[in-house]
Order: structure tokens, then sequence, then C-alpha cells
């Protein structure tokens, strides 16, 4: 009976089983020797040493073996630590490992640790812009397996409950808008300015998206990690907000005539920033934690959050000022 296909983007799909493997009770001598005749065939990356039932024991450094004495088993002088994957390792995890340790092979291994294959470094590269692309399509709310080329059902069927999700949202963030009616009856200047607020919001949020979700691809943000990450967005958004905070207090203090008008939305500028900063990169990890994909449509999450704190920032401080600024 064959055995049953690879799951799709695993590691029993990307391996190849073109390696070289000796078995730990040869001797050095013995292994220089079939090393030498492989070496013929094409590049000879790495000799992983396997046990009599083909159980994976270790890696042969060249130097060590070029240097061991000619007499000893091999067992001796192979380095015993070997990273390696499963046979149902996922793509993104087995880009982390690659990402962390640049070998140039990573060997692949059953439940018993038999080695089955190894996947080259070129593969694992070709398999992160796949996952960085796929990434990218999801965050917007898109498929991860769609394509430019996909039909228009299978298009239709992968955006449009995103599409419905974003609907409410955006729905939500109008209630916002509603509570504030008559502020922005008694200020129109208020509605001017809106889009503003929550515009830099979304830009600032979106900087700190990408920046995450590239950092939990890569496994640069272990567990942790978290909180630092999250305090060195919040302070960043503190430290933005401030700076463009001002520059806009100064446009809506002459826009307007009126100083109260700049600070209201200078103030609204740095709180919205700042917890733009915070959803960026608490979003990606809620969802990691969760088992979620963190890359899953986040980009219409923190918009919500940005929408929604940016309008009521804005609108709760004109609300509580309006007789400074009327």
């Amino acid at each position: 009976m064959a055995p049953p296909p690879p799951l799709p983007n695993t590691a029993g799909e990307m391996m190849s089983p073109d390696f070289t493997a000796l078995q730990k009770n040869l001797l050095v001598s013995e292994a220089m020797r079939r090393i030498r005749s492989l070496g013929k065939r094409g590049p000879l990356y790495y000799v992983y040493v396997t046990d009599e039932t083909g159980r994976l024991e270790g890696v042969l450094a060249m130097r060590d073996l070029v240097l061991g004495d000619p007499n000893a088993p091999i067992e001796s002088v192979m380095l015993k630590e070997v990273v390696s994957v499963p046979l149902g390792a996922e793509r993104e995890t087995i880009v982390e490992i690659a990402s962390r340790y640049h070998y140039l092979t990573i060997p692949v291994v059953d439940s018993e640790r038999r080695l089955l294959g190894i996947i080259r470094y070129v593969d694992v590269m070709r398999a992160a812009e796949e996952e960085a692309s796929e990434d990218i399509q999801k965050i917007f709310g898109a498929g991860g397996d769609e394509a430019a080329t996909s039909p228009v059902f299978f298009a239709v069927k992968k955006r449009l409950p995103w599409l419905y999700v974003n609907l409410a949202t955006a729905f939500l963030a109008a209630a916002v808008v509603g509570l504030f009616e008559n502020t922005i009856a008694r200020i129109t200047a208020l509605a001017v300015f809106l889009p503003v607020v929550a515009g830099q919001g979304g830009n600032a949020g979106a900087q700190t998206l990408g920046v995450v979700i590239r950092g939990l691809a890569l496994g640069e943000i272990e567990k942790k990690l978290a909180r630092r990450v999250i305090w060195k967005e919040t302070c960043l958004g503190v430290f933005n907000g401030v700076s463009v905070g001002i520059v806009t207090a100064a446009i809506g203090y002459f826009w307007e005539g009126n100083p109260y008008f700049g600070l209201v939305i200078g103030l609204a500028m740095i709180v919205n920033m700042a917890i733009a900063c915070v959803s960026g990169a608490g979003i990606p990890m809620l969802m990691r934690a969760l088992g979620w994909d963190p890359a899953q449509s986040s980009s219409i999450i923190l918009t919500t959050i940005t929408d929604v704190v940016g309008f009521f920032s804005f609108l709760g401080l004109a609300t509580l000022f309006q007789h400074l600024l009327i």
C-alpha cells in the first residue's frame, strides 16, 4: 500500500530525498572514502549520521572528520545536536527555523526520528516569499491561497465574508460619530478633521502591524519578548503622536483661529496614534496566542480600532471643551 501523499505546505511536500547519510559505526577512514565518491555526484552540503534503523543521530563537520583519528568511529567526531523538523511541520515553522539557524539544509524526520529527507535553504527562502505574499493578502481580508488568475467565484468566497465584517465595523465607527451629532452640528469644522485623526492613527498602526507580523513570521518575537515589543511600540506611538500632534494642533489653530481647537485635535492625535501602535502590536500577538493566523485580516480589526478611538477621542474632547470652541 502506497503511503499517503504529504500534506500541502508541510515539510513532507518540501523535502528532497536526495541526501547523504552514513551509519555511525563506520570508521573515519571509511567515511572519508565514501564521501569522496559521493562528492562527485553533485554539491555535498552536510553528511548526516544514522543508526542501523535509519534514526538520525548526528551530523559530520568536515573539519572534525579530516582531523579525526582514521581508526575511530565517526560517532566519536560527529555533532550530536542536530536541528530537524518533523514530517508534518508547517511551512511557517520551517521558515522560522531556517531564519534562526541559516543552515544550508534541514533534515526531515518521522515520529521515530528516522531520516526521510532534507529541505534545502533555497527552497525555504522560496517558501518564505510565498508565506509573505499570503500574509499580505490575509492582512487585507483576501484568501492566502488566492491568485490573480483565480476564478471569480473562488475570489468571492474568500473575500466577501471579510467585506461583511468590514461593513459591520464601519457602521460601528459611524455609530460613534452619531453619538456626537449635536457637537458636529455646532462646530462644523470637526467634520473636516475627522478623517485626519483616523487616517493618521490607521497609518501608524499599519506600520507597527507590518513590523510585528514580520517578526512573528521570522520567529524574532518570542513569547517572553511580547511585553517588551508592546512597550516599545507604545513609546513609539506616544513620541510620534506628540510630534504629529504638535503640527496638527498648529494647523488646527490657524484653520479655525482658535487655540483650543488646535489643542483638541492635537490631544486626539496623540491618543489615537498611541492606541494605534499598541493595537498594531497587540492584535497579531493575541491572534497567535489564540492559535489563529496573526495575518488574517488584522488590518480590518486595526482600522476599526483606530477609527473608533480616533472619532471618540476627537469628538469627545470637542464636546468636553465645546464652550471654548464656539
